[in-house]
């Protein structure tokens, strides 16, 4: 299981109140909603590995020189030397060191990479995968990396946590006319405000959909608009012919890596020696209730049934 952590903490920091606090008036809301999903997700989808995935950059440098305005509009300062800083509401800023804490606590390992963002973990660690993945996450670009054939999904969040839906090769198709290998393709033309990809001017999801149908991926689509033999409306062909250079550079942004070279961890599922004392200490110290019990409980049993299975 890969998580999407960010998007997690983000979500439970939205979805819960703020009046959650620790002793000394820290907000602990989005640490709280955290763990109470991973119990949850560890209880209803019992998964052997478990990887907080990180975006150690949110916004590379080299996705921006390729699109400009990726993710501008979520940019709070500007640094030359490293990583942009998110807006990020400071009730939320001070809370992620301990995110971090607990989680190294549980004996869930943190994998990230200079100059990527999580997705990109989660990309590469599901192509690398030998064993069935399910990725958790609120941010439909991941489709892309669904593949019935490798038993590869998503567990997709945005909905919240009481609606969580399966996304498989069948859904994304039913949802979007597409197959998951052509979902990248699809949301370069379709284009993101969320994200700052403008898309093809004129070109929805309909549309995209239509034309990887027939031309099969983006190559072939733009092949097919500058060659005039091909059928194709006069519109539609003045559509993609002007927003070429466009089209060359928005794959790589949108598209997730698949071959980075990341840390090997140990992912079992399992808290560590002192790891027990340690989260009761966190939790004694940050005010964070039943959460902690449900997630050790979640974890202790999840380590207990994989015991099992070995034996």
């Amino acid at each position: 299981m890969l998580l999407d952590t960010a998007a997690l903490y983000f979500r439970a920091f939205y979805g819960l109140p703020d009046s959650l606090r620790a002793p000394d008036g820290t907000p602990v809301n989005a640490v709280r909603g955290l763990l109470d999903m991973i119990a949850r997700l560890v209880t209803d989808f019992r998964p052997t590995e478990l990887i907080a995935c990180w975006d150690d950059d949110w916004r590379p440098q080299w996705r921006v020189d390729l699109i400009p305005s990726y993710k501008t509009h979520r940019v709070a300062e500007v640094v030359d030397a490293g990583p942009d800083v998110e807006v990020v509401p400071d009730p939320l800023s001070v809370q992620v060191p301990i995110i971090v804490d607990t989680l190294t606590a549980l004996g869930i390992p943190i994998v990230g990479k200079p100059g990527y963002e999580a997705d990109d973990i989660i990309g590469t660690l599901a192509a690398t995968a030998t064993t069935p993945v399910d990725v958790v996450t609120g941010d439909r670009d991941l489709f892309q990396v669904v593949d019935d054939a490798r038993d590869v999904r998503v567990i997709y969040t945005a909905r919240g946590m009481s609606k969580l839906e399966i996304v498989t090769d069948a859904v994304v198709q039913a949802k979007y006319g597409v197959r998951a290998a052509q979902y990248a393709d699809f949301a370069a033309m379709r284009g993101d405000a969320s994200d700052g990809l403008p898309g093809v001017p004129g070109v929805g999801e309909k549309t995209a959909a239509l034309l990887l149908a027939e031309f099969g991926d983006l190559d072939g689509i733009v092949a097919a608009a500058n060659d005039l033999r091909v059928r194709l409306s006069a519109s539609v062909r003045l559509k993609l012919r002007t927003a070429a250079d466009y089209l060359t550079r928005a794959p790589a942004v949108v598209a997730v890596a698949r071959d980075l070279e990341l840390p090997a961890v140990d992912a079992r599922i399992g808290i560590p020696d002192g790891g027990h004392e340690e989260i009761a200490r966190l939790g004694s110290v940050w005010g964070l209730g039943e959460s902690v019990s449900r997630v050790v409980t979640a974890l202790d049993r999840a380590a207990a049934e994989a015991s099992r299975q070995t034996e």
